[in-house]
């Protein structure tokens, strides 16, 4: 016999009640189709000056990013409700969606309040020189595949290449808030942990900051590195494919290809090599060799400045500020720069062998735990052997920090990583000697301070803490009484 459904209390009821977020997600979903209406209209009506006549251009702005950056707004926000009232949100995940909501959400206000952009330039430039033929600018110090993807939109003119990578930048901003949360994953945060570390780590940041106001490439190269990481377990050969591609937009991922080295891991190594050469053999199939050749002279060229620039804060730069200071000495640079970046660099790998005997981040077995436990000081390796490092630069420095906080324990310690942290990553940009070498002294100093903590087996007790209490903390909101 049929049991009468509680719910439909009178006959003018059919059925449960609309939950809230299917409300808001249909309400969304029809203030879109209405906006979307209202554009056709225009446009079948007037054409491309009709859509004009309903977008004004305000103070300092530019429309075509406000257009941009209201649409990511409006459809993270859409995506957020939209999930929510198909009930894929839920106790376990609900910290993370509400964690990117506010990261995608803060930058994409942010960066619509810019209307003026950094290198986005030089790699139009660098472009566009390709499509005639012509050397690289002196300018363009990256290798040539960037230049070779953007050829095509090149003819399509510059603002063209710029409208692309500003969008690009943004969703690759949005990518990295998962890829790095998964990467701290790895190095055992819990799962609500690591979505309240990344965001904290997203939300306040200057070398964030600059990225996106450079349209710079360093959020697809450590995409592209994270990617690297995480594949590892699944493909070796997707996870070289991925950090080949990150050494062909910038150089300086090179450095973490040495902890496969360590690992000994001769396939993996194998297929870097191959990804590498195919890369490079479809970038000289397209342009010939001379880009590469330009790369270099251009590369090589940073060492021939003798003229300090107090923002990058490289060994380079120290050592050209102190010889400008003294006004004397500038023949000898290279053979004091030199000498001091190869002990950097064997600090740096000493480093990386005590966190992989001591498991100091990770405490993944075999070939992944060597990579896990050497990544964290390779990325300080890499930033730190770069001729030219500037703020933005930092962004690369995120596993480092971050998985370093899970062996704090004393005050002490906390009080020196907090400097630390606050120099890289919050001290805003200047240009005042020697304070600006501040993020060069935190980093050089990253390399002993992470190694004797790493003598300590047990992790942080307020990591430990942090992380079994979200493992296990409740989340999910009692249950709504039915009317």
């Amino acid at each position: 016999m049929m049991q009468p459904n509680p719910h439909n209390t009178g006959s003018g009821r059919c059925g449960a009640r609309m939950r809230p977020a299917s409300v808001a997600a249909a309400v969304w979903g029809a203030l879109t189709a209405a906006m979307a209406v209202v554009a056709a209209l225009a446009y079948r009506l007037g054409g491309a000056p009709a859509l004009g006549a309903i977008a004004q251009e305000g103070p300092i702005s530019d429309v075509a990013l406000t257009f941009y950056a209201a649409a990511a707004a409006w459809l993270v926000l859409g995506g957020f409700v939209v999930l929510l009232a198909l009930g894929r949100i839920d106790s376990g995940n609900a910290l993370t969606a509400a964690c990117f909501l506010a990261v995608s959400l803060l930058y994409v206000g942010f960066i619509r309040e810019r209307v003026r952009y950094g290198d986005v330039g030089d790699y139009v430039n660098a472009a566009r020189s390709l499509v005639k033929g012509e050397h690289l600018p002196a300018r363009y110090l990256y290798p040539p595949l960037w230049a070779t993807l953007l050829r095509g939109l090149v003819r399509h003119g510059t603002r063209a290449v710029f409208d692309v990578l500003w969008i690009l930048n943004l969703l690759s901003l949005f990518t990295l808030f998962f890829l790095l949360r998964a990467t701290m994953r790895r190095y055992g945060f819990s799962d609500r942990l690591a979505s309240l570390a990344t965001a904290g780590f997203l939300l306040v940041n200057v070398p964030v900051v600059r990225t996106l106001g450079y349209v710079q490439v360093n959020f697809h190269t450590l995409n592209l590195m994270l990617a690297a990481l995480l594949l590892y377990r699944r493909s070796a050969a997707l996870s070289a494919l991925a950090l080949a591609l990150a050494a062909h937009l910038k150089v300086s991922p090179l450095a973490l290809v040495a902890a496969f080295v360590i690992a000994r891991d001769y396939r993996w190594l194998a297929w870097f090599a191959i990804s590498a050469a195919a890369i490079a053999g479809w970038t000289v199939a397209e342009n010939g060799v001379y880009p590469y050749r330009d790369f270099i002279a251009n590369a090589a060229g940073v060492w021939s400045r003798d003229y300090p620039s107090y923002r990058q804060f490289s060994v380079d730069s120290l050592v050209q500020a102190v010889v400008a200071l003294f006004d004397r000495g500038y023949a000898l640079m290279p053979f004091v720069v030199f000498p001091l970046k190869a002990v950097v660099a064997a600090a740096g790998i000493a480093a990386a062998l005590a966190h992989r005997a001591r498991r100091a981040f990770a405490d993944a077995a075999g070939a992944e735990g060597t990579v896990l436990n050497a990544a964290p000081a390779l990325f300080v390796l890499m930033v730190l052997l770069q001729p030219i490092a500037w703020p933005h630069h930092c962004v690369f420095l995120a596993v480092p920090f971050l998985a370093l906080a899970k062996r704090l324990e004393t005050e002490t310690e906390w009080i020196l990583f907090g400097a630390g942290y606050f120099l890289v990553f919050l001290m805003p940009v200047h240009d005042f000697f020697p304070w600006s070498y501040g993020r060069l002294a935190a980093l050089l100093l990253w390399l002993p301070f992470s190694t004797s903590l790493s003598r300590r087996r047990e992790e942080g007790r307020l990591f430990a803490r942090a992380n079994a209490w979200t493992a296990r903390a409740a989340f999910r909101p009692g249950p709504a009484e039915e009317p």
